[in-house]
């Protein structure tokens, strides 16, 4: 199929999970663990206090991420919470493949469903919490919301977690109740996968 990226040596790594699982450090610590290139999105959303461009997100307009979007450019898009769009750029993470390298995506699962969809060699981990209890205490240890709106990232994190178990397109799941094991598990699934597709 035209959409789908050369076939090369390279690796595209889609790390999913609900906010709060700890996602984000065993994504960054894959990374820094193997060498990969960690792909960085586009966002419509204002830039934030701390937010380096190229390194958190490109900040880009709402009308130049529709042109993009609709001329094809991005892997995968969504609006979060009906509010600021996200995208993953589709050149580089084809140019870093082409390249033989390791490209990771830190993308929730609707994305990951369409980044899936375009390539689907894709290796897809998904990270989960120990238990329901635990991510909420989670949700609510980072201090960044009232009840309220804990309450609904927890509502959020359960159907994500309910849509990528039954979607069939995650390759492995890991539990994150310790994250130096988490960590370990994630890069000697990769490891694997890529030693495996090389001797195919």
């Amino acid at each position: 199929m035209s959409e789908s990226a050369p076939k090369s040596d390279g690796l595209l790594l889609v790390i999913s999970g609900p906010s709060g699982v700890g996602k984000t450090t065993i994504t960054h610590e894959v990374e820094r663990c193997l060498g990969g290139t960690f792909s960085v999105s586009v966002t419509t959303r204002p830039k934030a206090a701390g937010d380096v461009e190229g390194r958190d997100y490109y900040f880009i307009s709402e009308q130049e991420f529709a042109r993009r979007r609709d001329a094809g450019d991005l892997l995968e898009f969504a609006q979060v919470f009906g509010k600021y769009n996200y995208g993953t750029p589709r050149r580089p993470v084809e140019e870093q493949l082409r390249k033989g390298n390791l490209v990771i995506l830190e993308i929730d699962v609707q994305g990951a469903l369409q980044v899936k969809e375009k390539m689907p060699d894709a290796f897809m981990i998904f990270v989960l919490p120990p238990n329901d209890q635990e991510l909420l205490r989670r949700l609510r240890r980072r201090g960044r919301d009232n009840e309220e709106a804990i309450q609904r990232r927890y509502a959020a994190a359960k159907a994500e977690i309910e849509t990528a178990r039954r979607s069939g397109a995650y390759d492995h799941f890991i539990v994150n109740d310790d994250l130096d094991k988490a960590v370990k598990h994630a890069c000697d699934l990769v490891r694997q996968r890529r030693i495996g597709a090389k001797t195919c």
